[in-house]
């Protein structure tokens, strides 16, 4: 009996002994990138039953452990891909094979599209998100990747540029998978159209990403070079004359240019990257407004130009070494200027008006020159390392580091009218608000027999530091004086740890991960001015669960399902509770106590592909806690305060769909739409806010194939009324048309772009915000910008682009710009 357990144990022993495993990475023979989520399947060649099974990761790469010595054959699968077999070979004891590069072919179908369009599809589906080929989007061909996101349907972009991924304003952008908190529209608007590969939309991310995010993820996947050699790409922009001026006091001025260059030799990956952009917006406002005091109604229309002058200045650059398939190095160095002036010289006519005897009581009218001037200078640096163990385990580090310098002026002149030479009003303020963050981030992946196993950290560090001056002239001096209760100190200190945990796996057709992360934050915001020397603290211990699957019910049909909870942090601005006048009528403040938003994601939905063409369909949940809006109260007769604050819960509950149709060989449609029930439920200033509609938004762009060299297409923008705390946003309307010509094979491209298609006949690119207080106030405002807007594009490409470069941004600056 003895005898017989030590047999046992010693071949157990021997059997463990002898376990040998295998790797190797997944291409696209086309387009010679990885693809992610291959299924790999080992089977033994008697009776082609499965021993075991995996998919390839972001890389391409993919690994077996623990495998049994004996002799086996691979297959490996993707959808819209060709099955692809490796012949029966035998795996002896301790052995580590490697099968190379195992390439997939597209299927005919795929095949015929792509041989017919020359061009990637518009859309395609991973595990977690829906990817956007940017160079589909032809209108957004020499602008900002703000101009790429107006094409994607989970994405809308109002009048003034502002960005929301299913009605939420609040998502993170991500840079080739590099976290970034910023205000997307900020970001995106620095960086040009024609430095994108791809836009990721990830609605409900895993708990391995920051949770920083009302809407979600949206990651920008940027052009490099070839796989080895160099590569150039230079574009150049200028804009036509306005068709439409408003009268502006100046012309617009639209020109600008980038250039994008890599080198890949070896061990070497070099990128670097500069742009410059001036881009103005001629337009105008047309406004009304009245506030009720006592027995007093003063009302006091407006209309005037209101335009904006911006510039951008940005320089770039990444260097990746990799001294053997181990270990890489990277370092990235990101420099930016930015300038946006915003005029508003509006003529005002106030009256007031006795409501129990309806009688004016007076009546004014004055000119009004309001300037507001915002400027930032940023300057980032990050440096990672990423290591690959001999288990195949992977330790990826990154740390980053940003200084950023925020602020500008605002200069608010009332003067009578119409002589325009008696000052009745002269005041200014600015201010100065340094920016330094920090973010460390260190991520662990191991691959065990059936699933993976991560696990990471973050560490972020924010101080920001703001110093506000409001001073008013004299009337009959050159003489200003500060105003003490308007001016003053924020410094605004944050930190933030945070770990998580993610179990992905693959059973049969189900592709699932599950997650948790757990944060932990303390903020504390110092204010000081003549008055007040007070710091609040704010803290919290914060669990983000997540969930995603993907169930395959063949090669073109799938089913996915995800839950995730996400944060909103709030902002130093919207935190400062001392008043900022932004123009004529309005002063702006924060709420020192905001909480952030908590939010739950909740989605389920189909992707269907057939021959040539592909729908999906997504059905979707989000609860917000403490939501955070824009709200109106009355400061005097002729100013309203603009408060940040918590008005309480929303929800939105939609539909989002889009589909990709080829119905001929010169003819391409791609259209997408959202639906949602949007609902407000809570209280500000003892009142309650009840608010509920229905909007809805649609993309779409056609794009007919005149000959191989040149092709046009239409592009429609559309997003309808809108529910706030306090009222509504009108429906917002942009069509545009786009030429394009190639030559010398592809290598140099010429677009000629008609935006905010108009000619009179449309209520293009103009949107009205309406807010009410019954009994106290309302205002309306309808702001129009320019139409008819004429681009011309010239770009330039040495060598054939195939992978992806991996410039920095900025990680918190931007947000506060």
């Amino acid at each position: 009996m003895g005898l017989l357990a030590c047999i046992t144990i010693l071949s157990s022993l021997s059997a463990l002994a002898q376990k040998a495993s295998l790797r190797g990475i997944v291409y696209d023979e086309t387009s010679q990138e990885a693809l992610e989520y291959a299924t790999v399947g080992l089977y033994q060649p008697r009776d082609s039953s499965i021993v075991t099974g995996t998919v390839s990761k972001a890389d391409g790469s993919f690994v077996m452990e623990n495998l049994t010595v004996g002799t086996y054959f691979i297959q490996v699968q993707f959808v819209g891909y060709e099955p692809t077999y490796l012949p029966a070979f035998t795996l002896t004891a301790n052995e580590q094979r490697d099968v190379g590069t195992i390439v997939l072919t597209a299927t005919d179908e795929l095949l015929e599209e792509i041989s017919v369009t020359g061009e990637k599809a518009s859309v395609y589906h991973k595990v977690d998100r829906q990817v956007y080929n940017a160079a589909q989007f032809q209108s957004a061909t020499g602008g900002s990747a703000t101009d790429v996101l107006r094409n994607v349907p989970s994405v809308a972009v109002d009048a003034a540029g502002a960005l929301t991924v299913r009605g939420s304003s609040g998502f993170t952008i991500l840079l080739n998978g590099q976290p970034i908190q910023s205000d997307p529209s900020l970001i995106l608007d620095q960086l040009p159209a024609n430095a994108v590969e791809d836009v990721e939309i990830v609605t409900a991310p895993s708990a391995k990403y920051d949770p920083e995010g009302k809407a979600g993820i949206i990651n920008i996947i940027t052009r490099q070079g070839v796989a080895d050699g160099l590569y150039v790409l230079v574009n150049g922009q200028a804009g036509l004359p306005s068709v439409e001026d408003y009268d502006n006091a100046e012309p617009a001025s639209r020109y600008g240019g980038d250039v994008t260059v890599n080198y890949r030799k070896q061990s070497w990956d070099i990128s670097v990257g500069a742009s410059y952009q001036r881009y103005d917006i001629a337009g105008r406002r047309e406004g009304d407004a009245y506030t009720i005091i006592n027995d007093t109604l003063t009302r006091f229309p407006s209309d005037g130009e209101r335009s904006f002058d911006e510039r951008n200045y940005t320089a770039r650059a990444t260097i990746g070494y990799t001294p053997n398939a181990r270990n890489t190095i990277s370092a990235g160095f990101y420099a930016g200027k930015r300038s946006k002036d915003r005029t508003a010289d509006i003529l005002y006519n106030n009256y007031k008006v006795a409501r129990s005897e309806r009688d004016t009581i007076n009546q004014l009218t004055y000119y009004n020159e309001n300037l507001r001037i915002r400027r930032g200078d940023f300057l980032i640096g990050s440096l990672d390392y990423t290591h690959t163990f001999d288990n195949e385990a992977k330790l990826n580090t990154s740390l980053l580091y940003e200084y950023t310098m925020l602020g500008g002026p605002t200069t608010n002149l009332n003067l009578a009218w119409p002589g325009l030479q008696d000052t009745l009003q002269d005041q200014y303020n600015t201010n100065n608000n340094p920016l330094q963050g920090v973010r460390f981030q260190a991520d662990y992946r191991l691959p065990l027999k059936k699933a993976t196993l991560e696990a990471g950290y973050q560490f972020r560090h924010l101080n920001h530091t703001g110093e506000f001056f409001y001073e008013q002239r004299v009337l009959g001096t050159a003489k200003y004086e500060l105003i003490p209760e308007f001016s003053s100190r924020v410094d605004l200190a944050r930190q933030i740890h945070s770990v998580y945990g993610l179990y992905s796996s693959q059973w049969d057709k189900l592709v699932y991960s599950v997650g948790a992360r757990v944060e932990v934050m303390d903020r504390a915001l110092q204010l000081t001015n003549a008055f007040v020397d007070t710091t609040y603290h704010y803290d919290f211990v914060k669990l983000y669960p997540s969930a995603n699957l993907v169930y395959q019910f063949s090669d073109l049909f799938r089913l996915k399902a995800a839950y995730s909870k996400r944060v909103e942090r709030t902002t130093t601005f919207k935190m400062n509770p001392f008043p900022e006048r932004e123009h004529s009528e309005t002063f702006e403040q924060g709420d020192p106590e905001l909480l952030p938003e908590f939010i739950d994601l909740a989605e389920v939905g189909v992707i269907k592909d057939w021959d040539s063409h592909s729908v999906f369909v997504t059905a979707y949940f989000q609860n917000v806690e403490n939501l955070v809006n824009r709200v109106n109260t009355v400061y005097n007769d002729t100013i309203l305060n603009r408060i940040y604050s918590n008005v309480g819960d929303a929800q939105s509950l939609g539909l989002e769909a889009g589909v990709e149709l080829n119905p001929a060989s010169w003819w391409k449609l791609y259209a997408g739409g959202n639906l949602y029930r949007y609902t407000i439920d809570g209280t500000f200033d003892n009142r309650p806010v009840n608010t509920r509609s229905w909007i809805h938004s649609i993309n779409a762009n056609t794009t007919f194939k005149l000959s191989p060299t040149w092709s046009i297409q239409w592009t429609l923008n559309y997003i309808s009324d809108q529910n706030t705390a306090q009222g509504k946003d009108s429906r917002f309307l942009s069509p545009n048309l786009t030429a394009k010509k190639t030559w010398l094979g592809g290598k140099v491209t010429a677009t000629a772009q008609w935006l905010n298609m108009d000619l009179g006949l449309l209520p293009t690119n103009e949107q009205r915000i309406t807010t009410w207080r019954a009994g106290e106030f309302y205002t309306t405002t309808n702001y129009v910008y320019e139409v008819d807007v004429i681009m011309l594009n010239l770009s330039y490409r040495i060598n054939q682009q195939m992978g992806k470069s991996k410039f920095i941004k900025s990680e918190f600056g931007e947000k506060e710009f």
